[in-house]
């Protein structure tokens, strides 16, 4: 599969995660893919709450979603899609989480960062240089 098709499939699994949106509050809705060396593909929506420091975002709920699958490692491409016209990237804390599970196979997996209108490629380490992670403990 070309790259094209891969990133254009991903982000098509990310748009339909989002439409599981659960964003009363804010109305920013959210989808995530993840994609997994063995063509896994893992999705997840963010969940607002009413105590709003409990808010699942997207990616953070397709990573607890895959480790509960038993993912550990081989994360190759992320997709993360709004309902916006601009890309939107993984907040910092979305990084970070999506970090850990990379790290745990040594990936730095692209990441498709998606709106309604355009799509930006860029990688894991870009967005979080010098990463806090599980080899940092050793």
């Amino acid at each position: 599969m070309s790259e094209d098709n891969n990133r254009d499939s991903l982000i098509a699994a990310a748009r339909t995660a989002l439409e599981n949106s659960y964003s009363p509050y804010s109305k920013f809705r959210v989808g995530a893919a993840l994609r997994f060396a063995d063509g896994t593909v893992v999705t997840g929506t963010n969940i607002e709450n009413a105590s709003y420091g409990l808010t699942l975002c997207a990616e953070t709920v397709a990573v607890a979603k895959a480790m509960d699958d038993g993912h550990r490692g081989g994360l190759e491409e992320i997709a993360v899609i709004g309902d916006t016209s601009a890309p939107v990237t993984p907040c910092g804390r979305c990084r970070q989480v999506l970090n850990e599970l990379a790290e745990l196979g040594g990936t730095d997996p692209v990441v498709w960062c998606a709106g309604n209108a355009d799509v930006v490629k860029t990688s894991l380490s870009e967005l979080l240089p010098r990463a806090f992670g599980p080899a940092s403990l050793g």
